[in-house]
């Protein structure tokens, strides 16, 4: 498995992601989205992964007024908007190749686990 996770050191579930490999001895590449953020094509990856743009927002993020506006964006415009301001973004975001996950999801870790 080559897993990426992308995330903050202040986030708790980033912090659970990383556990949760670790303890099953799963070498992990961490990259931190306040300093480096995804490329476009790690973007556009992601989102296919997860099945869209929607699943990415993180509705609790702290910039209410961008999230607002995203609202009311066509979905083309969402996608660079949220590109943009990748601090919307929910967290972890975990990557196996082509596969992805959005959050804290350590029953979709398991399957790809359970694939090798």
């Amino acid at each position: 498995m080559n897993i990426q996770i992308f995330g903050t050191k202040k986030c708790f579930d980033t912090k659970k992601a990383e556990r949760y490999f670790k303890e099953r001895n799963i070498k992990v590449q961490f990259i931190d989205m306040k300093e480096k953020g995804m490329s476009r094509g790690e973007f556009t990856s992601v989102m296919q992964a997860v099945g869209g743009i929607g699943s990415m927002i993180n509705d609790k993020a702290k910039d209410k007024e961008t999230l607002t506006l995203m609202k009311y964006l066509s979905d083309s415009d969402r996608e660079e908007k949220l590109f943009e301001n990748q601090q919307l973004i929910k967290t972890p975001i975990v990557r196996n190749g082509k596969k992805a996950a959005v959050g804290y999801c350590p029953e979709i870790w398991k399957s790809w686990e359970s694939e090798q």
